[in-house]
């Protein structure tokens, strides 16, 4: 099995796991640290826990429990297989809600409402998306419990004191855009947990914390175009701690490359009007 740790908070840690366990090969019993909810990405394999059995194929949903025991068998797919694993504290599994019955399922079909956002979150692994792990991550759990329990969200009442807890971190985010800021970091300063402060932040600015902080970097980037610092030099300065997902993100953003915006600024007209104005 191979691990790779994507982020990690004190409420929120997101693992990708690959395992080329062939068929035969024997099982052995291991044990949910936290309560998780894994989001099959390829592949197939038997899931086995509290004396029922599950067999998991591509977009399917496994639903680990804290404490609960469990083994993996692999009869069905020579190649392997591989999840995104989003696994959440105590303290946010209770604030999420649902119950005992509800993590303890062991496993759920592969459903479109939880496919669509499993997918999203392998975007967001990958740089794809503006979005935060946490925040798909959040999504996601939120998303099961209600699939599983019935249960829906109870309305966001909002108050003022919420308003200005939103606008504060915003305020926050435009003074520290350059430096790495988590949810759960963000969470702390208001005094709300990460799933509230999200759905607070929201609500009242209609971005996430993530995609904020993303459109603060960018909007920096494009005044530092019109000058002649090297493009490499802008990405890390703003933020971006690849450049690929730098011109990636610009280019999402702008319609064009940081290099074709830097032109634009110095009067190509061609790229302003036959490239900018008509983006999407």
């Amino acid at each position: 099995m191979r691990t790779t740790l994507l982020h990690r908070s004190r409420a929120v840690s997101v693992l990708d796991y690959r395992c080329d366990a062939k068929p035969g090969e024997s099982a052995f019993e291991e044990r949910h640290g936290v309560s998780s909810v894994s989001y099959v990405r390829r592949g197939s394999f038997g899931y086995h826990a509290r004396g029922a059995s599950y067999e998991l194929v591509a977009g399917a949903t496994l639903v680990g429990h804290a404490g609960d025991e469990f083994h993996c068998t692999h009869e069905h797919h020579l190649a392997g297989d591989e999840c995104l694993s989003l696994q959440f504290s105590e303290a946010l599994v209770e604030e999420l809600g649902g119950g005992l019955n509800t993590w303890r399922v062991g496993a759920l079909p592969p459903l479109p409402s939880l496919m669509m956002l499993g997918e999203l979150a392998q975007q967001t692994a990958e740089g794809h998306t503006q979005l935060g792990l946490d925040e798909v991550a959040l999504a996601f759990a939120a998303r099961f419990v209600r699939t599983v329990s019935g249960r829906r969200e109870a309305p966001l009442r909002m108050t003022t004191r919420n308003r200005r807890q939103a606008v504060e971190a915003a305020l926050f985010l435009e003074e520290r855009a350059d430096a790495p800021l988590s949810l759960e970091e963000l969470a702390a300063m208001t005094g709300l947990s990460p799933f509230h402060f999200l759905r607070v932040f929201r609500r009242v600015l209609g971005v996430t914390p993530h995609q904020y902080l993303v459109h603060l970097r960018l909007r920096r980037a494009a005044r530092l175009l019109s000058t002649d610092a090297p493009i490499t030099r802008i990405a890390y300065d703003v933020g971006f701690g690849d450049l690929s997902n730098f011109v990636r993100t610009f280019r999402r953003a702008a319609g064009v490359s940081p290099r074709a915006f830097r032109k634009a600024s110095r009067g190509d007209r061609k790229i302003l009007q036959e490239k900018m104005v008509h983006t999407a």
